[in-house]
């Protein structure tokens, strides 16, 4: 209340506020939009807005129209800023430019630290985790975007796709085009840069073609949540799944002196194939699984055998076959595995 009257008494004294949302326009650059809640804001005011200062070069109220100055309550978008603060940054006047650009330089640092200091550490823990799991990949990725909301929204969209397997790592997220800056961070990394609304900047592609940075970009959200979901699929390990193909009886045994034991076989279902396993089956039990040395019809080597035709087969290290005997052919096949 006492601050209330304080307003109403001094209107002009230097303006206080909060960042609603900022962003990167094409022609005019980083635009940011401001709640006026203290103090009266007017064009060339120098503001700091989180790690972000600039003077105020030209003010624009909801309709788009120019305003020299904004009272309090009033939410405006202003130009001049060297870069775009984050939704919910406190922004400042400051009569001094220096002590403001001062005070940036200090909050940047921080921040440098703090997203150094928040990087996640191997733990003892964890190192068992991965160990267990055999094949753990991590994905980290390089965001950038023209607005400050479709940044937290693709953000928080990737980290959802994180599984036990693959861990998406976000290790920097900013609005504005994409810099040479990225580029060397992204090879230091091993990261993907994705672009969601922009473009890279000067030499950025350059260097990005030289490094061999992949650079995706986007302009619809579910477009890049889609090719991120495919490209941690192709990462996951495919499971094996076995296939059964035919089966066979075996209708009479041939021992052969240093050979071993030729079953005569009639293929039952199916198809029989000679690079395929094989499993031998007596009374509805599996007796042996194996794989077949030789896949005959008559005298010819064949690789495989139809139903309703008769062959010669040979399992490799077992001779121990008998008649009313059903071998079942079998292969395993990769199935791609896919995000749940």
């Amino acid at each position: 209340e006492a601050e209330l009257l304080d307003l109403k008494a001094n209107p002009n004294k230097p303006a206080t506020g909060t960042v609603v949302e900022a962003f990167l326009d094409k022609g005019r650059g980083y635009v940011s939009t401001i709640l006026v809640q203290a103090g009266t804001l007017k064009v060339g005011d120098y503001v700091l807005a989180g790690p972000r200062h600039g003077k105020i070069k030209a003010m624009q109220d909801e309709r788009g129209h120019d305003v020299q100055e904004a009272g309090p309550s009033t939410p405006v978008s202003i130009l001049g800023l060297d870069g775009a603060p984050q939704a919910g940054d406190k922004f400042n006047v400051f009569q001094d430019e220096r002590e403001a650009k001062s005070i940036a330089a200090k909050r940047t640092q921080l921040q440098r630290e703090q997203s150094v200091r928040t990087q996640k550490t191997l733990s003892l823990d964890e190192i068992g985790r991965r160990i267990a799991l055999g094949d753990f990949k991590e994905l980290n990725l390089i965001l950038k975007g023209d607005v400050d909301g479709s940044v937290e929204a693709l953000t928080d969209s990737f980290q959802k796709l994180s599984t036990e397997e693959i861990q998406v790592n976000i290790i920097h997220k900013a609005v504005g085009a994409i810099t040479e800056s990225d580029v060397l961070l992204a090879t230091a990394s091993d990261a993907i840069i994705i672009g969601f609304n922009v473009r890279p900047q000067g030499n950025a592609r350059v260097v990005a073609d030289r490094e061999e940075v992949d650079i995706r970009t986007y302009s619809i959200i579910y477009d890049a949540i889609n090719d991120l979901k495919d490209a941690m699929e192709g990462m996951l390990s495919p499971e094996l799944k076995e296939e059964i193909t035919g089966n066979a009886e075996v209708r009479q045994t041939f021992k052969i002196s240093k050979i071993g034991t030729i079953a005569g076989c009639m293929v039952t279902d199916g198809k029989i194939f000679r690079n395929g396993g094989v499993r031998l089956i007596r009374d509805g039990v599996v007796v042996y699984t194996g794989e077949l040395v030789a896949l005959k019809r008559f005298k010819d080597d064949v690789k495989e055998v139809a139903k309703g035709y008769e062959c010669g087969m040979q399992i490799k290290n077992y001779n121990d076959l008998q008649e009313g005997d059903v071998l079942e052919s079998f292969h395993e096949v990769e199935v791609k595995k896919t995000l749940k």
